[in-house]
């Protein structure tokens, strides 16, 4: 059996791996062009002396910049009045960057994995694999015995390139299955090509995940906790799609992994892949919900609302959540028949609509499905109106983790505000100004206060951490991981605290009967909010 400290030790090296993804990708991006030696040379540099050499898209370099300022690579400076940031090495720099060329063949390999789980590791891949499997096992020459050296972080980053995606696919195509994990099994049962999967149960092996005796494999107890939280890996992975074209992104066209039309498939992300990951490691948070909602619907009859409006639906499955968990937990799931429930699913998609049409009829739920816009609450407000006569404030509004996903839309106000936010963001490739950032989601759920400062908006949110905190902390959060995945792609995570601020700004008040934040210190990266009116 695990013991907590053996746990807590495991969970910081799913951490450091998923760091490894957004790392090795952005150091080795700045490597090959030369930015790194650069900032060696002249120890502190403006950001935009480092766009005007290396003729960057200012957005994304902050950002690789930002990803190795949470590593504790490069000291961040930022000044938001006068909108300038600048990077600068510390005592680490030099012995970090010096390792830096030992990615490339992990991000190398990340052009294979990124084709993982839709296709099987073919013959290739497989090359690949055993190429830097060998290198992994002499430890890149390094010595990597203090857990604290750069050593040892660099390794866990390329651990985390080579495992990842592994995990990743092997979760999906039932490796973690319960009869997988219960027994020791052959690689022949799993793969048709037995002899080349046999080298990455070997590798697994290596690092203490399996025993293997003869031909066959079983799960250590270090083995088993991976598998179980392989979902973990789910969402940063989803975006190797971004990590792999970030030379493009940063030195080249910004605009390589834009679509046209909302309905066209993504290129910045594996979607489904994306929810399969939410699935699993968004579990905590969704109790967190269960139990507001909850609480909402044990109310008084007239102090409830008429139902519920998921924006940003998906494919139904939240909605199919919180109407059982109404049908069965609440005073108000007995009383349906006198006062139904007024179900809304959202969405700016038309495919993610056409399925949760299909998956809401076909779990017997009544629900009204319908196009709707984050931005134009009152467009969404209208319809509503005038093709079902619901009013979209007498509803609660719930979504989770959309809100830093909106389209950019700048201020039509600009404030005098002077941001508190460290972070870094970008819309296709230019910088953007915190100031501008905060003054936009303000412009933002303003719109929105008018349809939920009776009943409410119940919202899961990503933030972002100082940089200087997450490199103090390496092993105890994703924050790494979450701001390049983000950053990359036009998304806008603020830390907690200013998210709050800026809500009370619009008129809504976190209620700090429902309010969670995860985890529940200065390195929080989720929080849990229901925000009304006063």
């Amino acid at each position: 059996m695990l013991s907590k400290q053996d746990k807590e030790q495991l969970r910081g090296t799913i951490f450091r791996h998923l760091d490894g993804i957004a790392t090795a990708t952005s150091a080795y991006a700045l490597h090959k062009k030369g930015v790194l030696d650069y900032l060696l040379e002249h120890k502190n540099v403006p950001l935009e002396v480092l766009t005007d050499h290396f003729k960057a898209n200012e957005g994304y370099l902050n950002v690789a910049l930002r990803v190795l300022s949470s590593q504790g690579w490069l000291e961040q400076h930022l000044d938001n009045k006068s909108n300038k940031v600048s990077y600068e090495v510390n005592a680490l720099s030099e012995n970090a960057f010096k390792q830096v060329h030992l990615y490339e063949d992990a991000v190398n390999l990340l052009n294979y994995s990124v084709r993982f789980p839709e296709e099987r590791i073919g013959p290739d891949a497989f090359s690949v694999l055993e190429k830097i499997f060998k290198s992994f096992e002499s430890r890149f020459g390094l010595d990597d015995s203090y857990p604290t050296s750069i050593e040892h972080q660099v390794l866990k980053h390329i651990e985390g390139c080579i495992v990842g995606p592994i995990v990743v696919l092997l979760g999906v195509n039932g490796l973690f299955h319960k009869y997988f994990m219960e027994a020791s099994f052959t690689a022949e049962e799993y793969h048709k090509d037995p002899e080349s999967f046999k080298k990455i149960l070997d590798f697994l092996a290596h690092l203490g995940w399996f025993t293997k005796k003869k031909n066959t494999y079983q799960f250590t107890n270090e083995g088993l906790f991976f598998a179980k939280r392989a979902s973990a890996y789910g969402v940063t992975v989803s975006y190797l799609p971004t990590f792999i074209h970030l030379d493009d992104l940063i030195f080249g066209n910004a605009k390589v992994l834009k679509t046209d039309t909302p309905d066209e498939t993504e290129k910045h992300v594996h979607r489904e892949m994306n929810v399969w990951g939410s699935g699993g490691a968004h579990s905590t948070y969704f109790k967190v919900i269960d139990e507001v909602i909850i609480k909402l619907f044990n109310k008084p009859i007239d102090e409830q609302p008429k139902g519920i409006l998921d924006m940003g639906c998906g494919n139904g499955a939240f909605i199919q959540h919180i109407f059982d968990v109404i049908e069965y937990q609440t005073l108000r799931g007995k009383m349906l028949d006198e006062h139904p429930l007024l179900l809304v699913g959202a969405d700016f998609n038309q495919a993610a609509l056409k399925v949760t049409r299909a998956n809401l009829i076909k779990a017997d739920i009544w629900a009204k499905v319908i196009w709707g816009d984050i931005g134009r609450p009152d467009i969404l407000a209208k319809d509503l109106k005038e093709d079902y006569n619901i009013e979209l404030k007498d509803l609660l509004n719930v979504r989770t983790f959309l809100d830093h996903n909106r389209i950019w839309e700048a201020p039509q106000a600009k404030t005098s505000r002077i941001s508190n936010s460290l972070g870094a963001y970008a819309t296709l490739g230019i910088r953007l100004s915190n100031n501008l950032v905060e003054d936009s989601l303000l412009e933002h759920l303003s719109k929105w206060k008018p349809y939920v400062e009776r009943f409410g908006l119940l919202m899961i949110e990503l933030h972002t951490v100082n940089p200087k905190l997450v490199a103090k902390n390496i092993g105890r959060t994703a924050a790494t991981a979450y701001d390049a995945t983000h950053g990359y792609s036009d998304q806008y995570i603020l830390e907690v605290d200013v998210f709050n601020k800026v809500a009370k700004e619009a008129g809504l008040h976190p209620d700090p009967n429902y309010f969670s934040k995860f985890p529940n210190s200065e390195l929080a990266t989720v929080s849990v909010n229901l925000l009304k009116g006063n």
